[in-house]
């Protein structure tokens, strides 16, 4: 069986991942198989720069085609913030809990109208050798004046689905995986990484 590493060692990513490309012949490899890398440090401008380095990067150490991705939540509000810093929004360590509650002190007193977000992905598959492809998901929605749910991870309490009615973490992992912004680039990506399954 061909193998494939995703560069993350997120088990929420990791979950999402196996659950939208487990039907296919690849072994689905994270880098807690690889213990002894590390991931360069996000420190590029875009989402693009930070997915590039990462699936580049796990490719050429491992020898084996890689997935990375980069994504964020993007608040109209805030000018398109936290974006590229989501993760350590409120500072290092990266803390979900801290995070959100940043967000909501930013956003207080904010009508609803104005909460618009989206959370935004962009996915690269990276080859040892040197070629690459690139898609991108997106998902829109509003920041909700209260945390909700507890399932899902990162910023999913606050990321509020008007189709549904409910915050990403009040949906579950199910409908999390069809709607989300990394479902959309995956499942844009599929056709790609079918090709290295045959």
């Amino acid at each position: 069986m061909k193998k494939i590493v995703v560069a993350t060692r997120n088990e929420g990513k990791l979950r999402e991942y196996r659950a939208l490309l487990g039907d296919l012949d690849l072994e689905i490899l994270s880098l807690k198989d690889f213990p002894h890398l590390t991931l360069p440090g996000e420190e590029g401008e875009s989402f693009l720069e930070n997915a590039v380095r990462k699936a580049r990067f796990v490719a050429q150490a491992t020898g084996l085609p890689a997935v990375g991705d980069d994504s964020g939540l993007e608040v109209d509000y805030l000018e398109g913030e936290p974006g590229v810093r989501s993760a350590r929004f409120a500072g290092e360590p990266p803390d979900d809990l801290k995070n959100n509650l940043k967000l909501l002190q930013l956003l207080e007193g904010v009508p609803w109208d104005q909460r618009r977000a989206r959370f935004r992905c962009i996915l690269v598959l990276a080859l040892p050798y040197g070629g690459f492809f690139i898609t991108e998901g997106v998902l829109e929605g509003y920041i909700h004046m209260e945390m909700r749910g507890d399932q899902g991870f990162g910023y999913d309490p606050l990321f509020y689905v008007p189709r549904y009615g409910k915050t990403l973490a009040e949906l579950g992992e199910e409908i999390k995986n069809k709607i989300s912004h990394r479902a959309k680039a995956l499942e844009k990506m599929r056709p790609f990484v079918e090709g290295l399954a045959q």
